[in-house]
């Protein structure tokens, strides 16, 4: 929740673009890299943290949609064990 009573997190499940807010940024890619292990559910689970950090990032340009597009993809692959097209 922002100061001025706000859900910033809520916005951003919304569609809107949540604030630029590098310290944010720099905190999930920390998080995201004591998590990285070396089972797939972990791997899964820091490139979600990874990509969401991105939201914060000034340098970077995604939203929320395109995220979920993203690790929805990822997931999707991971289930299946492989691409789609490059299945026999």
């Amino acid at each position: 929740m922002s100061d001025d009573g706000t859900d910033t997190d809520a916005a951003a499940m919304g569609g809107d673009q949540p604030a630029d807010d590098p310290e944010r940024a720099a905190m999930l890619r920390d998080v995201a890299r004591e998590v990285r292990g070396d089972n797939d559910e972990s791997e899964r689970v820091a490139a979600i943290l990874f990509r969401v950090s991105d939201l914060y990032d000034p340098d970077e340009e995604t939203d929320p949609e395109s995220i979920y597009r993203n690790m929805r993809t990822i997931l999707q692959v991971s289930e299946r064990g492989t691409l789609e097209r490059d299945r026999d």
